[in-house]
């Protein structure tokens, strides 16, 4: 479980697709998520690199994680609805370790921002992650939301 930097409820354990990555939230709160994840074969594309959709699911979960972690409070979750991630370096291998930060916060959406650092804390990526604030039972997808309470 991550450990809960701001005083806020640690974020569950990754599952889905942070699971099948390897992606691990290290701490998490309000004010700033910080996750990372080893590369190895899984992350790779076709030339050996880090694929970018790894770049830009790491960078989703960090936003993500910190802004549902805002909403909570105010008994809404939220969803992403534009993710604008630039690969700045490639990686081969080694530890990845990516930071979200928000950027703006308010009732109706969010704004964060995440960069990922190799472990010579050179930027191998960078992004941002707009996401919409729903209120419980506001219709997603054909379904109804539900919020977690804190």
């Amino acid at each position: 479980m991550p450990k809960d930097t701001g005083g806020s409820t640690p974020w569950p354990v990754p599952t889905g697709w942070d699971d099948v990555m390897g992606l691990r939230i290290v701490s998490a709160s309000r004010d700033e998520v910080v996750a990372e994840y080893v590369v190895d074969a899984r992350h790779h594309q076709p030339y050996g690199i880090v694929h970018g959709g790894v770049h830009c699911s790491a960078v989703e979960t960090v936003c993500s994680t910190g802004a549902g972690m805002d909403a909570i409070a105010r008994g809404q979750s939220v969803v992403g609805v534009e993710n604008h991630t630039s690969f700045v370096r490639a990686v081969r291998a080694g530890k990845i370790t990516v930071r979200a930060r928000p950027i703006t916060r308010g009732r109706r959406s969010q704004l964060w921002e995440a960069v990922a650092r190799d472990e010579q804390e050179r930027i191998v990526s960078t992004g941002r992650v707009r996401l919409l604030c729903l209120d419980a039972g506001s219709e997603l997808a054909g379904e109804t939301v539900a919020v977690k309470s804190a």
